[in-house]
């Protein structure tokens, strides 16, 4: 896989829905604990599929887990469950769709135990600021750091499943607390000439 494709990372490729979400929001902070949940969902519902096939069923996750609201979809029932594996919209896998519904109810309770989801994520950072890496290869990009080791473990404590260390660290990065685009990515130049 080539490193920088028209000026973007080059995992990305050249399909529009890929370029589209590399260029508005893989590696942008995200802040508001509804997209942290969405993310949330979405990458756990990833596990050992692409990431292009989950986005393509974006919209589908959106009103299979309603709007993405974790207290919606903690209130989901064992109906709610049979229901979705009839759904087209979504990937049909039951262990994750009893997931998603398991781990909004610990997500609810993290917002409890630290005011935010966001808080909470900040607190396995040093400082709590978000990492910005350089690298100029995507055979730089590791699969795992310290902070996804460390929360991908807090989380299995709690409870949580499908978000082992490697799918926390793609969390992570999708939802800017960690930035992995490339050095010579027009991305982060376009962020670097921003105000």
């Amino acid at each position: 896989m080539q490193d920088i494709i028209n000026g973007r990372c080059g995992w990305c490729g050249t399909d529009e829905l890929y370029v589209t979400y590399h260029d508005r929001e893989w590696g942008r902070l995200a802040t508001d604990d509804r997209t942290l949940f969405e993310f949330l969902v979405l990458e756990s519902a990833q596990a050992g599929l692409s990431w292009l096939t989950i986005l393509r069923k974006r919209e589908g996750y959106r009103q299979a887990f309603c709007d993405f609201d974790p207290q919606r979809v903690a209130e989901m029932t064992d109906d709610d469950v049979e229901r979705l594996m009839q759904f087209d919209g979504i990937v049909k896998n039951r262990l994750k769709i009893r997931s998603a519904i398991a781990n909004a109810r610990l997500f609810l309770a993290i917002q409890q135990e630290f005011g935010s989801f966001y808080d909470y994520t900040l607190s396995f950072f040093p400082d709590r600021k978000p990492i910005v890496n350089t690298f100029r290869s995507l055979s730089e990009i590791p699969a795992s750091s310290p902070e996804s080791d460390a929360m991908s473990r807090d989380m299995k404590k709690r409870g949580f499943t499908f978000f082992g260390t490697t799918i926390c660290y793609a969390h992570l990065q999708a939802t800017g607390f960690i930035n992995d685009h490339l050095a010579d990515c027009k991305c982060r130049k376009d962020k670097q000439r921003q105000p």
